[in-house]
């Protein structure tokens, strides 16, 4: 985290998905930047969204590249559409199931992975 991200990644912490909010346009954009993405204005305050979402694409890791995730391979990495934030798309892996199960289209929910005091995950399972 650093400066203008540390918002985003104290609100994972706290299980809460922050994204930031044009105050002039109403855009929603992530990942954090310091102006909107649509009106450039630096007027951004940082929101809560709803976790649902629908994943947009996928793609299966069948290699870890790091020793310590050989044994979750393969895993599926999603690239989840959130119903609170259209056009925004946030990345994170699929839990819970094998990676076959991610599929465009299908309905997904965040859940928080904590990985140590500083840094907290958004990731996905599928939605109930």
């Amino acid at each position: 985290p650093d400066a203008l991200t540390r918002p985003f990644w104290d609100g994972a912490r706290q299980g809460q998905l922050l994204f930031q909010r044009c105050q002039v346009c109403g855009n929603r954009q992530h990942p954090p930047a310091p102006t909107c993405s649509d009106c450039v204005s630096t007027d951004l305050n940082f929101e809560p969204v709803g976790g649902a979402g629908t994943i947009f694409g996928y793609t299966v890791m069948y290699h870890s590249g790091d020793p310590r995730l050989a044994p979750a391979t393969p895993y599926a990495v999603v690239v989840v559409e959130l119903d609170d934030a259209p056009g925004v798309l946030l990345a994170g892996n699929l839990l819970g199931v094998p990676a076959e199960e991610a599929h465009v289209g299908r309905r997904v929910e965040v859940v928080f992975d904590r990985l140590d005091d500083e840094i907290t995950l958004p990731q996905f399972r599928i939605a109930e």
